[in-house]
This record gives C-alpha cells, structure tokens and sequence, in this order.
C-alpha cells in the first residue's frame, strides 16, 4: 500500500483530488476515561460504558467507548483532515459501519481513508460521488472502527467556462 497526500489544502480540495486507489493517513486523537463515561451518559447509558465498576464484571473487563463515541471521533478527524469546506457536499449515506475492537480508555486513534470508486455525477455534472473506506485503528494498530460511505464532492470550477 502507498500512503497518498494531498497536493493542495484541505480548502483548495475539490473531486479532482480524491483519485481512485489513494489512500490517506490522516490525523489522530486520544480518548480519556472521562470523555468515555460523559458521552455515553448522555448518548449511550450501557453500563460497560458508564460505570467502572459494573463494567468490571463485563466480557470488556472494563469501560469501553460507545460507537457512537468512536463514530463522532471518526467524524471529527474526517472533518478536519480529509473532507474540503469548498466542495464537501455531504453524504447520501454509509453502506457499513463495524466495530470490531473496543476502545478502551488512554487509546489513540488514527484515520485511514481509502478511495475505493469515484466517478463524476451524470444527473449533476458539477459533483463527484466517491466511494471511501475509512478505518480508524488504535495505538496497536487493530482497526477499531470501518466505515464503507458515499460523499458528494464539487467539481474543481473550470477557469473561463
């Protein structure tokens, strides 16, 4: 695998610059104990999530992140490392989302983005549509999280036309 990078800004980033096969290493965030329980005491009540105690006597032997949690961690470094303010037009949805490992709390998490397909719209042909595999691993390298998603992209502008 060859990791890709950009070769403009995440501002300057339009469909043009999400080739199929490219894959990219992007950013990476720690999560603590404490952001665990928070948001799944608001979001995600479970006792393996909410409670060190009781999540002990769990098949985690301890607190585990929410998906959910691990989702917005996702969303925030997809957000700030991958996705363009100029041209991200948003998505029609996610094909599949797994979880395969736990996070735990003290993990740190980093993105991996493949462009899987990526083809210009034929009913609006100033967007992309692409097709991407994104997979979030731990410090330890096991993918805690992938996301197989579509994203709306816009064209780069045509200077002159």
């Amino acid at each position: 695998m060859v990791i890709s990078t950009f070769s403009v800004p995440p501002n300057d980033r339009y469909f043009e610059d999400y080739p199929v096969g490219a894959v990219f290493e992007l950013g990476s965030m720690s999560v603590t104990e404490q952001e665990i329980i928070e948001f799944a005491q608001r979001f995600d009540p479970q006792p393996f999530h909410v409670d060190p105690d009781a999540a002990r006597d769990t098949i985690y032997g301890g607190v585990i992140a929410s998906g959910w949690h691990t989702g917005s961690i996702f969303m925030r470094l997809l957000v700030d490392e991958f996705i363009s303010s100029v041209s991200g037009m948003g998505s029609p949805g996610i094909d599949e989302i797994r979880w395969p490992v736990p996070v735990r709390p003290g993990d740190t998490l980093s993105l991996r983005m493949t462009i899987l397909e990526a083809r210009v719209s034929k009913s609006k042909p100033d967007r992309g549509i692409t097709k991407t595999l994104g997979e979030l691993f731990n410090q330890n390298g096991d993918i805690v999280m992938s996301v197989r998603s579509n994203g709306f992209v816009g064209c780069r502008p045509q200077i002159g036309g």
